[in-house]
C-alpha cells in the first residue's frame, strides 16, 4: 500500500486509506455505510451494498457511499424523528 505524495511515495499503514486498495460498502440494519477492504471478513450484522466478490476501486465505493447515504441519522432515530413529527 502506497500513496503518491508528489512524485514521492509513503506507505500506508491503514487499510482503509489504500488509494490502490478493493473495497466494498457495507450497510448495517440501522442504514449506515462502511468502506471495508475486500480481503477482511463482512463482520457479523453488515452486508454487502455494494463491491461484489472483487470489490471496485476506492473511489467507486466512496461515490457509492456519497450518492446512497444522505441521511447520516440511524434508521431507528430517522424514524422516531419522522413519527414524532407526524404527531405534531
Amino acid at each position: 500500500m502506497a500513496e503518491n505524495l508528489g512524485g514521492r511515495k509513503r506507505l500506508s499503514t491503514n487499510p482503509f486509506d489504500d488509494t490502490d486498495g478493493r473495497f466494498v460498502v457495507l450497510v448495517n440494519d440501522e442504514g449506515q455505510h462502511s468502506l471495508w477492504p475486500v480481503f477482511a471478513g463482512v463482520p457479523a450484522g453488515w452486508t454487502v451494498a455494494f463491491g461484489g466478490a472483487g470489490g471496485a476501486d476506492r473511489g467507486s465505493a466512496l461515490r457509492f457511499v456519497d450518492e446512497n447515504w444522505n441521511d447520516l441519522r440511524p434508521r431507528s432515530l430517522r424514524e422516531a424523528t419522522d413519527n414524532t413529527a407526524t404527531l405534531a
